[in-house]
């Protein structure tokens, strides 16, 4: 058991259909954005090998981002075992990934369009989770208590 701040969710709550189904669709979700990011890291490097100009923050950007698909995973797997604390990262992380990278990546100058779409496209599945983490079922596995 976790202290007070960080409890964790009682085994019924986990074990309920809905809770599990969409803790498995989050889990997918997450590995399906690592994925992505893995084939963007790919294009980058395709274009790069080309010839054509790749920027320090695409590199970057190309691979952090598919690195940072492991923790987010781990967390989500955390959550789906019933720690609050690895629930509510997961709940923020979904909502401000997708915010903070298509939000930079249309600065104008930063990087070209087709990087853009590229990253918005990966960072899709991001949403889904977002959108997981917020229905009937994974909330009530982890009600507030105040």
């Amino acid at each position: 058991m976790e202290t007070p701040e960080h409890t964790t969710a009682g085994p019924a709550l986990l074990n309920a259909p809905g809770t599990r189904a969409a803790f498995g669709a989050a889990k997918n979700s997450v590995k399906v954005y690592g994925a992505l990011g893995a084939l963007a890291l790919l294009a980058v490097v395709a274009v790069a090998g080309s010839g054509h100009p790749v920027n320090t923050f695409m590199w970057v950007r190309a691979v952090l981002l598919p690195v940072v698909a492991v923790p987010i995973h781990r967390m989500t797997v955390s959550a789906s075992r019933g720690s609050r604390r690895a629930f509510e990262r997961v709940s923020a992380l979904a909502v401000i990934m997708p915010i903070a990278i298509i939000g930079v990546d249309l600065i104008p100058g930063v990087c070209p369009p087709w990087y853009t779409v590229t990253q918005a496209v990966c960072v899709l599945p991001v949403v889904r989770v977002a959108f997981i983490t917020r229905r009937s079922a994974p909330r009530a596995a982890f009600p507030t208590s105040r």
